[in-house]
């Protein structure tokens, strides 16, 4: 991950996705929810959690959530944004490990792996799976369109979560401008 881009990305303004506004973001906010194959999760990790918004969306479903955001102020927007038993920490995904806890049931990877590099996808899901309960559901959801300087679209990226072997498919929801596919830790 690349903290010069997203720092940039950043000081154009707090919100510059529209996380908050957008009716896309809403509209993939809740297929996302609508999606998870569980009606409650014990202990749920979402890397790259941004402002928060989706994260304090998890935490309604969630006994405790930890969200990643190495970015100090989206992180700081996060905390702000949810509840006690969400906990947001400055860590990256594919070099920080979850903290201490309850076993990890719902990992969620929304619009975070194209940030990495094609080969480093697996490695960093899969450091994640190794820490994850068995039976644990992953959620990915990803913009499927190319972004400029990244390797991978959402398609690309789902395609090498699918090969990982370790995750079965539960089921799949595809856009022309997202996909968000649900899988299962075997």
């Amino acid at each position: 991950m690349d903290r010069d881009y997203f720092e940039g990305i950043y000081a154009d303004g707090p919100d510059p996705w529209g996380f908050e506004t957008s009716e896309y973001e809403r509209r993939k906010y809740d297929l996302t929810l609508a999606a998870l194959p569980r009606r409650r999760y014990a202990r749920a990790l979402e890397p790259g959690c941004s402002i928060g918004v989706l994260t304090a969306d998890l935490a309604r479903r969630c006994d405790a959530v930890e969200a990643w955001e190495p970015i100090d102020a989206p992180r700081a927007a996060a905390v702000e944004r949810t509840p006690d038993h969400v906990t947001v920490r400055d860590a990256v995904l594919g070099e920080a490990e979850p903290l201490p806890g309850a076993p990890i049931d719902l990992i969620v990877l929304s619009e975070v792996l194209y940030y990495l590099p094609a080969d480093e996808v697996a490695v960093a899901v899969g450091k994640l799976l190794d820490l994850a309960a068995p039976g644990a559901d992953v959620v990915a959801v990803h913009w499927r369109h190319p972004i400029d300087g990244m390797e991978l679209d959402g398609d690309g990226v789902h395609r090498r979560l699918a090969a990982m072997g370790r995750l079965t498919p539960i089921g799949s929801w595809v856009e022309a401008d997202f996909r968000i596919d649900v899988l299962r830790l075997g």
